[in-house]
């Protein structure tokens, strides 16, 4: 009866104090809740943290420029990582410029690459993993909208040591590096010059003094002609021959003088 009575007095005790009410406006009950102590605490944390940011960025400006490029570097990455839209229309852009060429003059390595690559994305089988500032593009073994067993089964599934296998290409700050670089001089097909002489075969970049000499003659082809000087000189070549004639003409003439004398 005694505990009885002691847990009956606590509880009518804890009840009054619920039921009494708190002195102050409605918002120094909300400051002195537990909400508003927590809210408290969490802001000035947080301002603790930023006003500690500040003092050491002003303190050790070279560490919090460096740490800033990073961060910004970072998030450029994040924002410009290329997704599976971005390499399709990238490959259909390739595609679009080799289609434009003969087949004599395509290159043999980027026409292979691109083929491939749109074999790959026809049958399903073309995917990109993102992995937050850059992404992968990798090929599976099923389209994952086949209905196959082998498709659908989970422990059939390419295992993550073996993806490093399957990449195709990697995606980072908003180009596809791998068929960027199979796209280089795609307008030129190297099975051209096999039979050429060894010499030939590879091209050196032009020097200094043979860039100028080009360039000057560039210009001088597009200078107009001294027709005047050659008039002169036509002139000048048809007096000469006047006078020698001339010259010989009275040679004769006094030859046959003497011939009669």
């Amino acid at each position: 009866m005694a505990s009885w009575r002691v847990l009956r007095r606590t509880l009518c005790t804890a009840a009054e104090a619920a039921a009494a009410p708190v002195p102050g406006t409605r918002w120094e009950r909300l400051k002195k809740s537990k909400v508003g102590v927590w809210c408290r605490g969490l802001f000035t944390d947080y301002k603790e943290a930023c006003r500690e940011v500040v003092v050491g960025s002003w303190e050790r400006p070279i560490k919090a420029s460096i740490y800033a490029s990073l961060l910004g570097g970072t998030w450029a990455c994040f924002y410009t990582r290329p997704d599976q839209q971005a390499f399709e229309a990238t490959l259909l852009d390739c595609s679009g410029q080799l289609g434009l060429l003969s087949p004599w003059i395509r290159n043999g390595t980027s026409d292979g690459h691109v083929q491939s690559l749109g074999k790959l994305r026809n049958e399903g089988r073309l995917h990109v993993l993102s992995l937050g500032i850059l992404a992968l593009a990798y090929q599976a073994d099923y389209d994952p909208d086949a209905t196959l067993y082998e498709a659908q089964c989970s422990n059939l599934s390419v295992p993550w040591r073996e993806l490093h296998e399957r990449v195709l290409d990697v995606g980072f700050v908003g180009r596809w590096w791998v068929l960027q670089s199979k796209m280089k001089d795609y307008d030129v097909n190297e099975e051209q010059f096999i039979d050429l002489p060894a010499d030939m075969q590879a091209t050196s970049a032009p020097s200094v003094q043979e860039v100028e000499t080009s360039e000057r003659l560039h210009k001088e082809s597009w200078l107009p002609l001294t027709v005047e000087e050659e008039e002169e000189e036509t002139e000048t070549n048809v007096t000469d021959r006047k006078e020698e004639e001339e010259e010989e003409s009275q040679i004769q003439a006094l030859k046959e003088e003497q011939i009669q004398a």
